[in-house]
């Protein structure tokens, strides 16, 4: 029971982080964004001058169900986007520690 109740607690304070807290996050670029704009200036078509980010293209993802950190694109999801993440995340870890614990000999 000690160990169910630790369990359930963990997973709901992973989920009120990941709805809560993402609302949080900066929509200004991050770090290796700004360093890959540096020398270009963004217009209304595209970027102009000499940078890294000219190379860039979009990932095979980008129109994924959770791109941009939203659900189907949709403004104000990413409590919702980030939930569902933390959700998938802890599926996938919990499938894998199950598939590969060692298992006691009889």
């Amino acid at each position: 029971m000690k160990n169910r109740a630790f369990w359930l607690g963990f997973l709901l304070v992973a989920l009120v982080l990941a709805g809560g807290v993402s609302y949080l996050a900066s929509s200004s670029p991050d770090g290796l964004d700004h360093t890959l704009l540096q020398g270009c200036e963004e217009t209304g078509s595209g970027l102009t001058g000499r940078c890294a980010a000219q190379a860039a293209t979009d990932h095979d993802l980008a129109d994924g169900p959770l791109a941009d950190y939203a659900v189907a694109g949709a403004e104000g999801t990413t409590g919702i986007a980030g939930v569902i993440g933390a959700l998938l995340t802890l599926a996938a870890a919990t499938g894998l520690f199950w598939a590969l614990r060692r298992r006691s000999r009889a």
